[in-house]
């Protein structure tokens, strides 16, 4: 089992190569997914001078004297940009005036630009990278290279697998933040869960939005990991919360700003007027929405249990890492119309090319199973690669034409392509 400072090294190089071309870098993501650890590693062999916004001390002299608190001939690495956003004006100006690269190595636990107090600063002048909770394959000690694999090899794709459903419900309750992932007693974890999503709340969220209804907002967190891996309109919640429609979705744009949910857009490519465009919510990481709707891996075996729902998140949330460094340019949509067809997961590339992918929490699966996969086929042609339907199984089986069953650890045991 890996320890905290077990880093994505994929991740890493990213950053190192950002940082030859490029004067600013931001590294943003969820608290505790190991943005620091990935600093020091990143910045060790260049010199370099860190300050942290956490500290009030370093906050306090961020707003007293932004110019003079980023200055410096050296890389400047500055944890949490998000506690005092009017720094990017400040390092617009320095990097204006010496445009090396690799001059801020920046850090921040919200979507910067999501931030009302965020000025639109440095277009051009930045590049960002994203660093979700480890995934499978970082877990395991080999990169996942799934989403490179289907795209180059299509309905060619074979994987085998010796992973049960019980091994399945494990990684889902277990998710990737690295202090849950170090935790093997399941209380500790859920300890952790409970004091890391309350933290959240306290500090992350209240500094983004104006939070008035503290307890709902908890409740609204154990709400959304209920419904995990399903359409969430605002209005759909009205009544439960008792809240109106905008506090909803402000609350909605928090969370989604702080990492701790996503929201996957609906796809069509203008493929009608019935295609709906509701997102689809998914938790960043599957640990914390198991812990919400306190279920531990021998009770998310057992029937009516929302193990589906849950591995349909967690299979979104792996895909969605992977696009973080696949060398496939791809989008990540859901498609669902008014005539009951739906895919779980929709992948573009630029070239217009579509793979379609089902999750399925069963250790069987059946023409039933590909309904919505034919009707995207049907639609797309040649476009259309493949679709795959994930399950619990063992086996690669074909389903007709450009449509697989195939195990769900393909998303981290595939190897790369070549």
């Amino acid at each position: 089992m890996p320890g905290r400072n077990l880093i994505p090294r994929h991740v890493a190089a990213q950053v190192d190569a950002a940082l030859t071309d490029t004067r600013v870098v931001l590294i943003s993501g969820a608290r505790q997914v190991g943005k620091s650890t990935l600093v020091r590693v990143v910045a060790g062999d260049r010199l370099a001078e860190r300050r942290d916004l956490d500290r009030a001390q370093d906050r306090a002299a961020a707003l007293a004297d932004p110019v003079g608190f980023v200055a410096s001939p050296d890389l400047l690495v500055i944890d949490e940009i998000q506690r005092a956003p009017e720094l990017l004006l400040a390092i617009k100006s320095a990097v204006d005036e010496d445009p090396r690269p690799g001059r801020y190595l920046l850090t921040g636990s919200s979507q910067l630009f999501g931030m009302i107090a965020a000025p639109d600063a440095l277009p051009g002048r930045m590049e960002s990278v994203e660093l979700w909770p480890f995934s499978q394959g970082e877990i395991d000690g080999d990169p996942d290279r799934f989403l490179d694999a289907v795209f180059m090899h299509g309905p060619d794709l074979r994987h085998e697998s010796d992973v049960t459903r019980a091994g399945y419900a494990d990684r889902i309750v277990r998710g990737g933040l690295p202090e849950a992932v170090s935790r093997a007693d399941p209380r500790r974890r859920g300890r952790f869960f409970d004091a890391y999503v309350q933290a959240l709340i306290d500090r992350d969220v209240r500094q983004l939005s104006d939070i008035q209804h503290k307890s709902q907002l908890r409740t609204l967190v154990r709400l959304l990991a209920a419904r995990s891996a399903t359409l969430i309109p605002a209005g759909s919640l009205e009544s439960t919360l008792g809240l109106s429609r905008p506090t909803i979705a402000r609350y909605l744009r928090a969370l989604e700003e702080i990492f701790l949910v996503k929201r996957i857009p609906g796809w069509s490519r203008n493929l009608g007027t019935r295609v709906t465009a509701t997102p689809k919510l998914i938790f960043v990481d599957s640990g914390i929405a198991a812990h919400e709707v306190s279920f531990d891996a021998r009770a998310l075996l057992r029937p009516g249990a929302p193990f589906g729902p849950l591995l349909e998140s967690f299979v979104l949330s792996e895909l969605a890492r992977q696009l973080t460094w696949s060398t496939q340019l791809a989008d990540l949509y859901h498609y669902r119309d008014r005539s009951g067809y739906e895919v779980d997961a929709v992948l573009e590339n630029r070239r217009g090319q579509v793979v379609g992918i089902e999750v399925k929490a069963a250790s069987t699966v059946g023409p039933d199973d590909f309904r919505g996969l034919r009707r995207l086929a049907e639609r797309l042609g040649d476009d259309f690669l493949v679709g795959v339907v994930l399950y619990t199984g063992t086996a690669t089986l074909p389903f007709g034409t450009k449509l697989r069953a195939i195990p769900v650890s393909a998303l981290w045991q595939v190897p790369a392509p070549g």
